[in-house]
């Protein structure tokens, strides 16, 4: 029962992938770099990129940064895969793993073929700005915020 269980993980990853990469074409095709749009008073749509990581960690360095976050997602993507494979018999964390590494792999697309990940959810509150970030990092957080769930859930 393992092996079915798995490659249905793998094409939620796979679905995860094609939504985030979908959704920036999109973007990319009715936006241009740098332009936004107002949808709420607290959500805007808006297109840049982002050259570094997390709440744009790096993005000012050299260019350095793109291959190291490539290495670094792709590392951490064949750890996740290990990892998948041995709980792909659960529901919970395979879930998650399933959701970090369509994430991980959404961006590193954009790394390899923009040079930046694409950000365009922007979200605020009067003066107070969240980062712009993408369905790629929202798969990210969720899955973490899962895998911390089920930590605590099992110490309980």
């Amino acid at each position: 029962m393992r092996q079915p269980r798995f490659f249905l993980w793998l094409a939620l990853s796979a679905a995860v992938v094609i939504l985030d990469q979908a959704s920036k074409a999109w973007l990319m095709s009715a936006l241009t770099l740098g332009q936004s749009v107002t949808v709420t008073r607290f959500f805007d749509l808006v297109f840049v990129f982002n050259r570094g990581a997390a709440f744009s960690f790096l993005s000012s360095a050299s260019g350095w940064q793109r291959w190291f976050f490539v290495a670094l997602a792709l590392v951490i993507s064949a750890g996740v895969l290990t990892l998948m494979k041995h709980h792909a018999h659960e529901r919970l964390q395979p879930l998650a793993l399933a959701l970090v590494l369509g994430g991980a792999l959404g961006n590193v697309i954009d790394r390899l073929s923009h040079g930046a990940v694409v950000d365009f959810l922007y979200f605020h509150i009067e003066r107070h700005y969240w980062p712009a970030f993408n369905v790629a990092d929202s798969a990210i957080s969720i899955g973490v915020v899962l895998m911390l769930w089920q930590q605590f859930a099992r110490r309980k």
